[in-house]
């Protein structure tokens, strides 16, 4: 049924457009709001990402509201002027910083005219004064089941004022047929050592917490039980730790993989990666709120192996359940993917993980906001 009602301006509000999850869920939604007629806004310190931003339709507003310090409140007062100029139906903040900002400046103006305040907590914050301001918006977006049991537990929300949203995926984006025959060309040119291997995909940021140590420990007994496997690590190390990727490849050397695993850096073609992998890893040593990397390899057909904790248990538990093991059970999970390697894995991703269902229930969020103003001014 088509929504006849008028569109709405919406202004989402976090600290910067340079990459990262956060960021790129901000830019899909903006894009996918304009698509369907409303108003975009994007207020942030700006960012490699700005550019790609303004040419899908969205209007972007540079401000310093990334700084963690107390200069950040001089940002106050020009936020609520920059507010009530916008004239917006909802002001959504995405990250604790600018939300401070933004929820200082927001309670100061006139609560009939304001925009309605909605929130994202995309991680499980430190538990303290500076995070709770997440949870003072009208309205709460939880990623994931396990980020909306942290709300709950830690934070004065009734349960009627979050909803779970999990973050949704491009399916023009992510698909099996994103690895193109000269993309597969391209790559084997690149990397020889990859033709007529098995890849065992491993994306994410370098981080000792994202689990790269513990891909080194499984590719020593996968190895062991087949040697036509071979190890691709996508990501790179974090701005100033780029010891830690020396630190991996010292790793690998020692372990004896130094031609079994290669890492091949930041790519931003990371969906031909999924297509072109036989099994994708997520092994994470702490919960992480969502686990983008496990629908997204989900959606492109290949099968998923993660440790059993966190919002990536959530969505593989949804789509693909046989491939979760036990959490830090490298000995299993090896296991685990000698077997999915050479099975027909049927993979059934939730329709609830795209795009059109995160813009669907957002959109719900905002509309009811709306409503209820309406029917508060009647």
């Amino acid at each position: 049924m088509a929504d006849n009602r008028p569109p709405l301006k919406i202004v989402q509000v976090l600290p910067a457009l340079n990459s990262g999850g956060v960021e790129r869920g901000t830019v899909e939604l903006a894009r996918e709001l304009v698509r369907g007629g409303h108003q975009s806004v994007v207020i942030s310190a700006g960012g490699r990402m700005v550019e790609g931003l303004v040419a899908e339709g969205s209007e972007h507003i540079e401000m310093p509201v990334h700084r963690k310090s107390l200069m950040s409140l001089l940002q106050v007062r020009p936020m609520r002027r920059l507010l009530a100029e916008l004239q917006a139906d909802i002001v959504h903040v995405r990250s604790r910083a600018p939300a401070w900002i933004v929820w200082l400046a927001w309670r100061g103006m006139n609560p009939k005219t304001r925009p309605r305040l909605v929130s994202t907590f995309h991680g499980m914050y430190s538990i303290n004064f500076y995070s709770a301001v997440m949870a003072r918006a009208e309205h709460v977006i939880a990623i994931s089941d396990c980020v909306k049991k942290y709300i709950l537990s830690n934070y004065r929300v009734p349960e009627q004022k979050i909803t779970l949203i999990p973050r949704g995926l491009d399916p023009v984006a992510f698909n099996v047929d994103a690895c193109t025959p000269q993309w597969r060309k391209d790559l084997l040119t690149a990397y020889p050592e990859l033709r007529d291997k098995h890849v065992i995909l491993m994306p994410g940021r370098l981080s000792r917490w994202k689990g790269q140590e513990a891909f080194l420990q499984m590719m020593v007994r996968l190895v062991s039980l087949r040697k036509d496997c071979h190890g691709v690590v996508v990501g790179d190390a974090e701005p100033g730790k780029q010891h830690y990727f020396e630190e991996l490849i010292a790793q690998r050397d020692a372990l004896g993989l130094a031609d079994k695993v290669t890492f091949v850096g930041h790519r931003s073609d990371i969906s031909a990666f999924y297509a072109f992998a036989s099994v994708t890893c997520h092994m994470s040593n702490k919960e992480e709120p969502f686990g983008r990397t496990v629908p997204e390899s989900l959606a492109t057909g290949t099968p998923v192996v993660a440790f059993d904790r966190g919002g990536a248990s959530e969505s593989l538990n949804a789509g693909f359940p046989q491939g979760l093991v036990p959490a830090d059970d490298v000995v299993t999970f090896a296991a685990r993917v000698n077997d999915l390697i050479d099975a027909d894995a049927e993979i059934k991703l939730p329709e609830s993980y795209y795009l059109s269902s995160q813009l669907a229930s957002t959109l719900g969020v905002y509309r009811r906001l709306i409503d209820q103003r309406q029917d508060e001014v009647k």
